[in-house]
């Protein structure tokens, strides 16, 4: 008898709220001068009452995202309309777990509804793994007596990816390029054999870093157009790690860290994209080569459980909780603006094309440890 009591007050209070929402976004809708000043501009706008659900959104906003109509979003809050990763799980929505907290578009709206203007800039990564900027914007809004926001989103995706080739690709390529012009021009200043053989290999080796990168760039870009197509064939797994050993012990970046492969493990074959493997667990070791810890190692490992083979990159830093936030990504980084595609590439590569899974685990004791788990068909 309980049980049903209670069934029936929550069913009572879901009636309530969603009459209650209904008669909020009738509100707007029968304004006409806010809901046609809204439905006249290409942005983005939606409206939210006062716990942060949506209560009207206009075309531009429904049709960015995919959604089925404006009706169906009423009630909801912008991330879960966004599919951003934060906002499902064990976490009660959007806004409300511990990822949230420096979220451009939470900050915003509560700063609106603390009665001020706010323009933020907000990353989001979806459930696909597709990736978004935003500048958003929110504003309070007096209704009828009763105080909404208004918020407004712009997709600046494409101008933060011409930023960041700027910044990072050309700059990186041209530092490069430098590098290998004035060891080339050294060379006519030397004579003795055993020197021009070491510059050589230098600049051999500092040729392949930049055609890697140059790659690297490449499949990014056709990876979030879409255009990427995987070359699934089978391959071995210890190989790969030994590969990855000997390009990164002798990696122009590696200031001398070591690197090895966990004694004893077990190599099978599996099927996968082996560049597109490589480029995911090379850009592992990369952010494991970069961290400035003290007598670090670095340690490759594969096993392997029923359907799927992990492959893991360990070294002993640690990575703060704000930062493992945003680690994923795009354009976010420790290393300074307009880095920050490794971490984020590893996981449009590892999960939207090969069909994986990329994770880390980080804490203070047993340091940090980047993973990629596959099938063994695709």
């Amino acid at each position: 008898m309980f049980e049903e009591f209670t069934l029936i007050n929550q069913a009572s209070e879901l009636q309530n709220t969603n009459s209650k929402l209904q008669e909020q976004s009738n509100l707007v809708a029968e304004n006409q001068l806010l809901s046609n000043l809204v439905n006249s501009i290409s942005q983005m706008v939606v409206i939210l009452n006062d716990d942060r659900q949506i209560v009207y959104s206009n075309e531009s906003f429904v049709k960015f995202w995919k959604l089925n109509n404006m009706q169906s979003q009423i009630g909801k809050r912008p991330g879960e309309t966004m599919s951003c990763k934060n906002a499902f799980g064990k976490n009660e929505g959007c806004g409300t777990s511990q990822f949230c907290q420096s979220c451009g578009t939470l900050v915003s709206i509560l700063n609106a509804q603390n009665g001020t203007k706010s323009t933020k800039e907000c990353k989001i990564l979806t459930a696909k793994n597709e990736a978004y900027e935003l500048r958003v914007t929110a504003n309070p809004f007096l209704l009828e007596g009763e105080t909404v926001t208004i918020f407004s989103l712009i997709d600046i995706s494409a101008e933060k990816r011409k930023e960041l080739l700027e910044r990072v690709f050309l700059h990186d390529i041209l530092n490069s390029a430098g590098g290998i012009s004035g060891l080339a021009a050294v060379l006519n200043d030397v004579s003795d054999p055993d020197e021009i053989k070491d510059i050589a290999k230098t600049i051999s080796s500092a040729a392949n870093d930049l055609v890697e990168e140059i790659k690297f760039q490449g499949e990014l870009y056709a990876a979030e157009t879409g255009d990427l197509k995987p070359d699934f064939k089978s391959i071995e797994s210890k190989p790969v790690l030994q590969d990855l050993k000997n390009i990164y012990s002798k990696h122009a970046l590696n200031p001398g860290k070591e690197i090895h492969i966990q004694e004893n493990i077990e190599s099978t074959h599996f099927k996968t994209d082996c560049v597109l493997l490589k480029r995911v667990l090379g850009n592992m070791i990369k952010n494991a080569i970069e961290a400035n810890t003290a007598n670090d190692k670095i340690t490759l490992n594969t096993n392997y459980s029923g359907n799927y083979i992990r492959f893991s990159v360990h070294n002993k830093s640690y990575i703060p909780g704000d930062i493992q936030h945003h680690l994923f990504k795009r354009s976010y980084s420790t290393k300074g603006i307009g880095r920050g595609m490794g971490a984020y590439g590893m996981k449009l590569l590892g999960e939207k094309y090969l069909n994986g899974k990329v994770w880390f685990e980080s804490d203070k004791t047993s340091g940090t440890s980047f993973y990629i788990e596959v099938p063994k068909e695709n």
